[in-house]
């Protein structure tokens, strides 16, 4: 483990701290930069003129931190109660596969201005529904599932799932010896799972859903979901198509949700929720 470090958020009690005066956008990697150099100074306690410091040099070389893609977690790999899947082998595929890509030549070939960090392609991946890592308004998000199904042990109807969730997916009816699960509420974080004290739910299918389409900016715009639970394979196989359409389409560095067309998103879902349902 790593040395814990702190940020000082001393002054005056109505300013915010300095972090958070950053744009969200670039907050989590100078926040990083900021870390990183205070270790290395062997400090635990970061102060206001560090934090200054190193948003001055961070901007000067902003630059060279422009990798064409951006690719954010959730807080899952570092030990989140919550995740429905655990992630971290698709991370590093993606990473993988992103790098591949090239999408910085990309942007450098289409963008008629200085390359910022808006322009980059943006996937997220949360572990759970919950979605810490937003990937609403992402170009692509992906959020883990583990869907509950039905065992042949029988029902203690003692109400323990039905309690446990939050969407109001699991009913279960006087007349039935077993829950009704509504998949269509039902958005497969797991949780009823490990509540049920007889074994009547159990883990079924487990994966990922994908979200496609998703911006802030002066027209954001909330992704839209592909349906079915998808494996890494799968997920991978709709980041690249994403990305080819892209490149196809992203005449001037244009977002991916600014030329995502309902003829593409609709082909998109023909195509890998008749995959997903062969599974």
């Amino acid at each position: 483990m790593g040395k814990e470090i702190h940020v000082s958020c001393s002054g005056h009690p109505k300013r915010k701290p300095r972090l958070i005066r950053i744009p969200f956008f670039v907050r989590k990697r100078v926040r990083a930069r900021i870390e990183k150099e205070a270790g290395e100074a062997g400090k635990n306690l970061i102060s206001l003129e560090d934090v200054n410091a190193t948003k001055a040099r961070y901007l000067e070389s902003m630059e060279s931190e422009i990798k064409g893609y951006q690719l954010d977690t959730c807080f899952g790999p570092s030990g989140c109660p919550n995740r429905a899947t655990i992630g971290d082998e698709l991370i590093a595929k993606l990473e993988s596969l992103l790098r591949k890509e090239d999408l910085l030549g990309f942007l450098k070939q289409r963008v008629k201005c200085d390359i910022k960090f808006h322009h980059e392609f943006r996937v997220t991946v949360a572990d759970c529904p919950n979605a810490c890592s937003q990937p609403q308004i992402k170009d692509i998000g992906i959020i883990g599932a583990c869907l509950p199904k039905l065992s042949i042990e029988p029902c203690s109807r003692c109400e323990a799932c039905v309690e446990t969730c939050r969407e109001q997916a699991i009913i279960l009816y006087e007349e039935q010896p077993v829950p009704n699960i509504d998949y269509r509420k039902c958005l497969g974080c797991g949780k009823c799972i490990p509540f049920c004290p007889t074994g009547t739910l159990v883990e079924g299918k487990k994966g990922y859903r994908v979200q496609v389409g998703g911006k802030l900016g002066r027209h954001p715009r909330l992704a839209r979901e592909i349906p079915g639970i998808f494996d890494e394979n799968q997920v991978l196989n709709i980041v690249k198509a994403c990305i080819d359409f892209y490149k196809k389409n992203s005449i001037s560095g244009e977002r991916f949700a600014e030329i995502l067309t309902e003829a593409e998103f609709l082909r998109l879902s023909r195509l890998y929720a008749a995959r997903e349902g062969k599974d």
